[in-house]
Formats: C-alpha cells, sequence, structure tokens
C-alpha cells in the first residue's frame, strides 16, 4: 500500500531550473502557435517593415484611432444612457488576466537559467542574455496585447465612466513603449515587461473581482504595485542607458562594459517611463491620501454625533426634585419658594 503512494509522487514532474514549473512550457506554448500561425514558434523572427505592426505609421495610426475612438465615443455617449456589458467585461478581464500570466511564466521559464548561470548584468546587456529568439517571440506578443488593452478604454466611455488623462495616456504611451523597445532590440526590456506583466496579473484580477461584485481590500496595493514597478523598471533603464552611452562615448567614465540597444529606444524608455512614475503618484496622492483625509473627517464627525447626549428624563426629575424639595423644606415665604423654583428652571 505504501509503495503506491511513492511511486505516484516520483513520477511527478519537479521544479528544476531549466523546468522551474516542473513541465516544460515552451513545447505546449510551440503546439499552441503553430496551430494558431501555421509555423513553429522557434521560427518566428521580428523583421521591421515586414512583421504586422513593426512599422512606427502603422503603430501610430493605431494609437491614433484609438484617440479618435475614445474621444469620439465620450461624445457619442453624453447624452446616452450607459451600457452595462457587466458579461463582456468579465471576460475582457479574464482573459487579460490569463494572457498576463501565461506571459508571465513563459517569461520566468526563459530568464531564470539564464540569471542564475550568466548573472544579472549578462541578461539585461547582452543580445544572447536579453534578446534570444524565444524571448523576441514573447516580446512580440506582449507588444500585441497592447493593443488588445485598449478595449478598457472602450468600456469605460460606453459605461459613461470618467476617461482620465492619466488613463488616455497610459494605454497610447505604453504601445508606443513597447514598439520602440522592439526596433530597438533593448536586452534590458524583459525586466520592465516582466514587472508589469506581474502587475496586469493582480490588476486585472482585481476588475474581474471588483465587476462580479466582490469587494477587495487591497484596492490601493494596485496602485502602490504599479509605482513600485516603475522605480525598479527606471533603476535598471539608467543602469542600462549609462552603460551604453559611457562604453560608447565616455570610455573614460566608469562603466560595467557595452549594453545591447538602439539610443532612440534608450531615450524613449527613460521619458516614457519617467512620466509614468510621476503621473502614478500624483494619482496615487489625489486619490489616496486626501480620501484618506476626508474619511478622518467623517469618523471624527461620526464619532461626535454618536457622542452619549443627557437623558432629558434625569434632567427633568433633577428639576423636579430641586424644587419640591425648596418648596417643603422651606418655613419661609412664598418669595424664596418662587425663587427656588425659578433656580431649579435655570438648573
Amino acid at each position: 500500500m505504501s509503495s503506491a503512494p511513492a511511486s505516484f509522487y516520483e513520477q511527478l514532474p519537479l521544479p528544476t531550473l531549466d523546468r522551474p514549473f516542473g513541465i516544460h512550457l515552451w513545447p505546449i506554448f510551440d503546439k499552441a502557435w503553430n496551430a494558431v500561425v501555421g509555423y513553429p514558434a522557434d521560427d518566428f523572427n521580428f523583421v521591421p517593415f515586414e512583421t504586422p505592426l513593426s512599422t512606427l505609421k502603422s503603430s501610430a495610426i493605431f494609437i491614433v484611432v484609438y484617440y479618435i475612438v475614445i474621444l469620439g465615443g465620450r461624445e457619442l455617449m453624453r447624452n446616452r444612457e450607459p451600457f452595462k456589458l457587466k458579461t463582456l467585461f468579465l471576460i475582457h478581464n479574464f482573459y487579460l488576466t490569463a494572457i498576463s500570466a501565461i506571459l508571465l511564466a513563459l517569461f520566468i521559464e526563459q530568464l531564470l537559467p539564464t540569471l542564475v548561470r550568466h548573472g544579472i548584468f549578462y541578461a539585461i546587456c547582452d543580445h544572447n542574455g536579453g534578446w534570444t529568439q524565444p524571448l523576441v517571440v514573447l516580446y512580440y506578443l506582449n507588444y500585441l496585447t497592447k493593443y488588445l488593452e485598449l478595449l478598457d478604454t472602450v468600456f469605460l466611455f460606453l459605461k459613461k465612466k470618467p476617461l482620465t488623462f492619466l488613463h488616455c495616456y497610459h494605454h497610447g504611451a505604453t504601445a508606443l513603449l513597447c514598439y520602440t523597445q522592439l526596433i530597438g532590440s533593448t536586452a534590458v526590456s524583459w525586466v520592465v515587461i516582466t514587472l508589469n506583466l506581474t502587475v496586469h496579473v493582480v490588476m486585472y484580477w482585481y476588475y474581474f473581482q471588483s465587476a462580479r461584485g466582490v469587494r477587495i481590500w487591497w484596492k490601493e496595493w494596485v496602485t502602490r504595485l504599479q509605482i513600485i514597478q516603475f522605480v525598479i523598471d527606471l533603476g535598471f533603464v539608467y543602469f542600462a542607458s549609462y552603460t551604453y552611452f559611457t562604453s560608447t562615448y565616455f570610455q573614460w567614465m566608469p562603466n560595467a562594459g557595452t549594453c545591447a540597444g538602439e539610443e532612440f529606444a534608450a531615450f524613449s524608455g527613460i521619458a516614457i517611463i519617467s512620466s509614468y512614475l510621476v503621473l502614478f503618484i500624483s494619482f496615487y496622492i489625489a486619490t489616496y491620501k486626501k480620501h484618506g483625509k476626508a474619511t478622518t473627517s467623517r469618523k471624527s464627525l461620526r464619532r461626535m454625533s454618536q457622542a452619549p447626549l443627557p437623558d432629558p428624563i434625569h434632567v427633568q426629575a433633577a428639576t423636579n426634585g430641586s424644587a419640591n424639595g425648596n418648596a417643603n423644606g422651606a418655613s419661609t415665604t412664598g418669595a424664596k419658594t418662587n425663587g427656588a423654583t425659578t433656580r431649579s428652571r435655570k438648573a
């Protein structure tokens, strides 16, 4: 009886460095890719101006159309009743949660052996570390999901929710950011992408649960995670950019060596991610800090309104007792009795 469970556990796939999840995910992914595209994932090659959405013109047209649709849609919905769209919104957030989780797992499987065997610098600055063919496949798929995420804003204006500058800017700029890093072949891209996928798993799962009517206590942590993500992103991006420029133009300055990537990709990454950090910190302060002060004030007012008030029955009894005692215990004139009664009334 005891040997059966032992043999069962021995057959279970155990995590290893090359298979951190126990099973090898890439062959499973390759079968799915082949079924959809018609050729193995290992044969994919990102070729600018040939691969779909690989030109600045096509990406720019897509982003411009996005802004036209959401701003025009908001105007069309101005005098109309909002759509419910609960089922579609649930489906949208669920598949984005699933896509983010699957891509994140595939990235981990590809990156963990490189990080352990060759170190972090090799992984973020060497083409053979952070720009392998399987990683390029995942980079491209992640880039395509940014256009799928534009539907977030479509749901907002159809449901007549406010379109904030941060939300609209962030979605359009992220698609542009992913495009520039693909064209620029930046090996440090995986840091930004894996952190973003981690946040998206949490964020879209939160949206999914909220749409179901589940109250989530960690809503504020979604924004906190986004801010933490951008701080870490900028640390890696600034380091990689510094390493590239010093090794290329200022060899006399201390640097760790060369770093893969194009200059325009470095500038766009620094500019866009820095703007994200500023905007998200501003959003966090405006949303949660001011809200927290307002909540504190409301709690103070609530405590004051709930403070025990004098019991009118006891007040009336004390008044009557005082008046009767003065009246019955006095052997003086009625003027004194009236005075005592008056004083009781004042009391």
